[in-house]
């Protein structure tokens, strides 16, 4: 099965899913970016200890809100997604607990300033990268030839060696690695920007 020539072209190189966000009615983005995403935010919201109830309508919250803002959302080298979305997580969370603090008859109860517990914290520093390249390959896997996606994902999510992959698909190394390559070359580009 060939690729799909918006992987395969180096004429018409998509923008990356950052700066399609950034367009009203790009709803193919949107989407991609909320199948991207609705994992690693259920998981904060869980780890932060929010019901399940509870962490669906934080992530919610936190979309509705990316809805409205990601198109004035400007990406500089020394600024950051990563920050820029735990920030925006985070108050969404604050916000929520606001809310449930609030006693009819006491009305708001002050509540200290909160952050996400330090294993959280810890994730959005080490695994936040891992985990968005590992589930934006899942979602790419449409994108290109089984093969293709195969011997990527096997080298780079499975961390097996390219010989054994090699074998496996039945493909000289050297069609591994150009795989590999292209792969993580459509990989960089989407996510131009997500990943800081």
């Amino acid at each position: 099965m060939p690729e799909h020539s918006s992987s395969s072209s180096s004429d018409s190189t998509p923008a990356s899913l950052l700066e399609r966000l950034r367009h009203e009615g790009e709803a193919e983005a949107w989407s991609r970016f909320v199948r991207l995403y609705t994992p690693l935010l259920f998981y904060w919201a869980q780890q932060a200890n929010l019901t399940e109830h509870d962490a669906a309508d934080l992530v919610q919250d936190v979309f509705a809100s990316l809805l409205e803002r990601l198109p004035a959302f400007t990406y500089r080298k020394d600024g950051s997604f990563r920050s820029w979305l735990r920030t925006v997580t985070l108050n969404k969370l604050r916000d929520s607990q606001r809310r449930q603090s609030k006693s009819p008859k006491t009305g708001l109860v002050k509540l200290p300033e909160q952050s996400l517990p330090d294993h959280v914290e810890a994730f959005w520093e080490g695994q936040y990268r891992s985990e968005l390249i590992r589930r934006a390959l899942e979602l790419m896997k449409t994108d290109f030839a089984e093969t293709t996606w195969k011997a990527c994902w096997e080298c780079v999510v499975r961390e097996r060696p390219i010989v054994d992959v090699a074998a496996e698909l039945g493909v000289s190394t050297n069609a591994v690695y150009i795989s590999k390559f292209r792969v993580l070359q459509r990989l960089r580009h989407e996510l131009d920007g997500l990943l800081d």
